[in-house]
C-alpha cells in the first residue's frame, strides 16, 4: 500500500469538468473497517509551517476519480459550496 500511495504523490490531479489543475495527491483517507479508499487528499498551498494539516487541502471522493494515468489523475469533482460572505464561523457567539 505504501508503494501505491507514493506513486499517487507523483501525479497531478486535473478536474475534467473545467480543466482546472487541483494539485498533487498528498494523502489518502481509508475506511478502516473495510480497507477501501474513501478520499484523495489534494495539497493546495504551502505546508512550510503546518506540514501535517492544511485547511486549503481538498478531499476528492474516490467515486469522483475517473482515470489514473501515468502522469495525471482525472477526476469529475464538484467543489462544495462556500458559506455566504459575511457568515463567519470563528466563534460560538460570532
Amino acid at each position: 500500500m505504501q508503494h501505491c500511495i507514493a506513486n499517487l504523490r507523483t501525479k497531478e490531479v486535473i478536474n475534467k469538468k473545467d480543466g482546472c489543475r487541483l494539485g498533487r495527491v498528498c494523502d489518502v483517507e481509508i475506511d478502516a473497517c473495510n480497507g477501501q479508499v474513501v478520499n484523495l487528499v489534494i495539497c493546495r498551498g504551502g505546508r512550510m509551517f503546518a506540514p501535517y494539516a492544511c485547511e486549503s487541502d481538498l478531499r476528492v471522493p474516490w467515486c469522483d476519480v475517473d482515470v489514473i494515468g501515468d502522469d495525471i489523475i482525472l477526476v469529475c469533482y464538484t467543489p462544495p459550496t462556500a458559506p455566504p460572505r459575511g457568515c463567519s464561523r470563528r466563534g460560538f457567539f460570532r
